[in-house]
């Protein structure tokens, strides 16, 4: 599953290729709010977990677990879970002091990462990687809890994503980030008018 391969005049691996068809396919179903998006979420993640563990993203690698874990918590919110008012969760928006939480929790995730991947990995990226795998960990809690920000969060993530994959040679993924970008426009977008219906 390593050896290299082209796709779309893209050096690329059968296991990026897959973890590249699974992302889209999770994105979409999250544009949709189809709770099977976390199925695709968890599997996903663990074919990218491989591939960022063979680029040295040991952040990214072990975020994958991370996801894994909030992408079982995600699929239970979605189908189980309880909003404000104890009704089925709908999608909202956060408050100031829930966007105040949000950005101070990426802030200490950025810094806790960043220092932990400095001080006990060889990777080349450690500011990058912690500060996009502390975002890409908020993006992924506020869509268990259906709150619209989470794409304002995975626009700014995915931007970023777009150049740091590019410079560790991942183009296939780059290029999956770049179409994450106007994905998650669309979901802003989807996803806003269903917080002004009050829709699931």
């Amino acid at each position: 599953m390593n050896d290299p391969l082209s796709f779309l005049g893209f050096q690329t691996t059968p296991l990026e290729l897959i973890s590249f068809v699974l992302s889209v396919a999770t994105v979409l179903l999250n544009i949709r709010r189809i709770h099977w998006a976390w199925l695709f979420a968890i599997v996903s993640s663990a074919t990218y977990g491989i591939v960022f563990y063979k680029a040295r993203l040991y952040g990214d690698a072990g975020l994958q677990g991370v996801f894994i874990a909030a992408s079982f918590w995600g699929w239970y919110e979605w189908l189980r879970g309880k909003g404000e008012d104890d009704r089925p969760l709908v999608v909202t928006r956060l408050g100031r002091a829930g966007w105040g939480w949000s950005l101070a929790g990426w802030a200490l995730g950025f810094v806790l990462l960043s220092w932990f991947l400095h001080a006990y990995t060889d990777t080349d990226v450690p500011h990058m990687d912690g500060f996009l795998t502390a975002g890409s960990l908020l993006g992924t809690l506020l869509a268990a809890r259906k709150k619209v920000e989470n794409w304002h969060v995975w626009i700014a993530v995915d931007v970023l994503y777009v150049g740091l994959y590019v410079y560790k040679g991942l183009h296939l993924t780059a290029v999956l980030y770049a179409v994450f970008v106007i994905m998650a426009a669309l979901g802003l977008r989807a996803w806003a008018r269903a917080a002004r219906e009050g829709v699931r």
